[in-house]
């Protein structure tokens, strides 16, 4: 494949939102080529305000700050929502345990709309105060910029611009606080803060981070440093989007390495895109080429495959 960028692109989302049609067409092109060689994408000056990003990462600390007693109550057998405890997710194939805990926010609803029979409702802590607003507000915050962005991308996969917003609408988007704490003493040598993995969904939309440490596996099977600005968007691509677009925008192999610096607490909070339950993962027909990769199948069915693979399902 060509390479047309020499690091991860940096993309103004309101190029695309106010610019004029020449404006758009670059961000169109960029975002696509970006997603195609590196599987991601850095977004500035997009409308996630940089008060809300302040408070929840204040907010994350402060919950993981917390007794062991605090956080426990609020664990569940399938963690999809609620909290995960230190150690107990794992890379795809991987026996060693990632350094990490974290907590779980879902899609929120009333008891009596049609959602509640197809999600688990969200579990709320009593502190920090304001936790639930807060996560809350950034959850459809982070929605609605992946999904103005996934309306961007499809021009270049030859859909309609809708085509992303029909298949997440109501989706299974869990939005994760991420708390890497200082690596104990004691802490096997194989493991580290998150093994390299792909991940699952359309697209990771992630806060970037208090605290280094992300890099992705490049096309020259090189591991690259990604860092931006703490009020930028980092977005890559996970393997429902590799699916459907017969691996034309690739599942980018990623990681989070133990510091070499100060041995201290890192976060992140990420926003995973899914498409609705019933969304069919089929090969978009721009895509096929010769022959698909991969066959249909519903987009529920291979997220609970994919769970089972990193310790998070049965």
């Amino acid at each position: 494949m060509p390479r047309k960028y020499a690091q991860v692109p940096e993309l103004s989302l309101k190029a695309y939102t106010d610019g004029d049609a020449v404006a758009r067409a670059e961000f169109e092109e960029a975002l696509f080529e970006g997603f195609k060689y590196f599987g991601f994408i850095i977004l500035k000056d997009h409308k996630v305000s940089h008060a809300l990003l302040s408070r929840a990462y204040k907010l994350s600390a402060e919950f993981f700050a917390q007794r062991e007693d605090k956080k426990l109550p609020f664990v569940q057998p399938d963690c999809q929502r609620g909290y995960t405890p230190f150690g107990r997710e794992h890379a795809k194939n991987s026996k060693y345990p990632d350094l990490k805990e974290f907590w779980h926010v879902g899609r929120q609803f009333e008891k009596e709309s049609p959602l509640a029979k197809i999600y688990p409702p969200n579990l709320w802590p009593e502190s920090p105060a304001g936790f639930r607003d807060t996560f809350l507000v950034l959850f459809d915050a982070l929605e609605e910029a992946g999904l103005v962005m996934l309306e961007a991308l499809a021009p270049s996969l030859d859909v309609a611009r809708d085509y992303f917003r029909n298949m997440a609408t109501d989706g299974n988007s869990i939005l994760r606080l991420l708390h890497y704490p200082p690596i104990p003493e004691g802490a096997d040598q194989n493991s580290i803060r998150a093994a390299a993995h792909e991940d699952i969904n359309l697209i990771t939309i992630l806060v970037a981070a208090e605290g280094g440490g992300l890099e992705l596996l490049d096309r020259d099977g090189k591991w690259l440093p990604i860092d931006t600005d703490p009020e930028n968007l980092i977005v890559d691509a996970g393997d429902m989007l590799a699916r459907i677009t017969n691996d034309l925008i690739p599942a980018t192999t990623h990681r989070v390495v133990n510091p070499s610096g100060p041995n201290v607490s890192r976060y992140s909070i990420p926003f995973f895109m899914h498409p609705h339950p019933d969304a069919m993962l089929s090969c978009i027909e721009s895509c096929k080429e010769e022959r698909v990769k991969y066959p249909d199948i519903r987009a529920d069915d291979f997220l609970r495959e994919r769970l089972a693979e990193i310790g998070l399902a049965g």
